[in-house]
């Protein structure tokens, strides 16, 4: 993914210590008083994105499709799969296009897949060329089903719908693992290598440690970086909006500092929100991509190389299980609906529907108008 730096553009740029001080200040004085600013632009955020058509994930053949009832992807970006005949709700998944530093559609943000959606998904992935797949969710939460297994961790293949899945590798790293996949169409000599990154420690509506989770997200970006431009990536924890958002938001502050532009993350957070409801769902997670960006550009851990620590605690819940946990998921299904609800009361009215435009120029005020929040 190579991107232009912010010279080429003709724009202002700043050293990494530069956008560190910056960044440094403007933690300290929206963290002061009870991290009293934090909590007002979360709050601003509130509203963003509410009016947005959802009517493909509403419909009634589509509802089994959908692992949280109340988490609906924007009929605007949606991810649309080829139609199978001769069913015409065939094109339909929880997966959304979203931006990341580059263009629109830069990474598909999608829910963990069901076990009725597990073709789906595959199908996703090799329609849209997708090379790198991020899942920063464990396949388990104490008893809660968060994604189903999608692939094989051993070595071996797997058949869903009309791909062949084969697990080649996979390395350990400090916190998560990254495993190499060929994909293939049945019965066809062709294959493409997936690069799958699992990232199983981070706790849902919760937050990771600064240090892994930037280690984690450096070598997603770095490999980014060095492969060509073919398609999006795609990024998932389970509703595909919390965990996902703050991953996403991160790497495009990353990308964004290294061209020496600095980053607006609220105006990152903002856009993805109009890509995907609640992207960066928590007031914790929306700090938590401020306090990884400070300790990313203070010299803090760049991707570690894979190693053989021993495999993490969180790890052994991802082990075989059954697909069943029904009165699990309609009880994690009800918690998010219920979220919403509450969260709904007090939403400011949406001010603009989504405009397509020039990605940067929305996030750097030198190049635009004032920006009134």
């Amino acid at each position: 993914m190579t991107q232009s730096t912010g010279e080429d553009m003709g724009m202002e740029t700043f050293s990494r210590l530069q956008l560190q001080q910056e960044l440094n200040l403007r933690c300290y004085k929206l963290a002061a008083n009870n991290s009293r600013g934090f909590k007002q632009e979360f709050g601003e955020l509130k509203g963003v994105g509410k009016e947005l058509a959802v009517r493909a994930g509403s419909l009634e053949a589509n509802k089994e499709k959908n692992r949280y009832p109340c988490v609906l992807p924007y009929d605007h970006c949606r991810v649309r799969l080829s139609i199978q005949n001769p069913d015409p709700f065939s094109d339909y998944i929880n997966a959304s296009f979203v931006p990341g530093g580059g263009s629109e559609r830069d990474f598909i943000c999608t829910q963990g897949p069901l076990p009725n959606t597990i073709a789906d998904f595959w199908r996703m992935v090799w329609e849209q060329n997708v090379r790198i797949i991020v899942m920063v969710t464990a396949l388990r939460y104490r008893n809660t089903i968060m994604c189903d297994k999608y692939w094989l961790i051993d070595e071996g293949t797997v058949y869903h719908g009309l791909l062949q899945v084969t697990t080649v590798t996979r390395k350990q790293c400090q916190d998560y693992f990254v495993t190499t996949i060929s994909l293939r169409q049945r019965d066809s000599p062709n294959d493409r290598i997936i690069t799958h990154y699992h990232y199983p420690s981070w706790p849902d509506l919760g937050v990771p440690n600064p240090s892994s989770l930037c280690a984690f997200t450096e070598h997603v970006r770095q490999h980014l970086d060095a492969i060509p431009h073919l398609g999006p990536a795609v990024v998932h924890c389970s509703a595909g909006i919390g965990r996902s958002g703050t991953f996403v938001a991160l790497l495009w502050m990353m990308q964004l500092s290294v061209r020496g532009i600095t980053p607006d993350i609220k105006g990152a957070v903002k856009d993805l929100r109009m890509h995907r409801m609640w992207m960066v769902q928590t007031l914790d997670q929306y700090m938590c991509v401020h306090q990884c960006l400070v300790y990313w550009l203070s010299g803090g851990p760049s991707a570690s190389s894979p190693q053989s620590p021993g495999v993490p605690n969180q790890y052994i819940k991802d082990l075989p299980q059954s697909s069943s946990g029904q009165e699990d998921r309609s009880r994690r299904r009800r918690q998010h609906c219920h979220r919403r609800k509450s969260s709904e009361q007090q939403e400011n009215t949406i001010q603009q529907i989504f405009h397509p435009g020039n990605l940067l120029r929305r996030l750097v005020p030198s190049l635009s108008q004032p920006n009134k929040n």
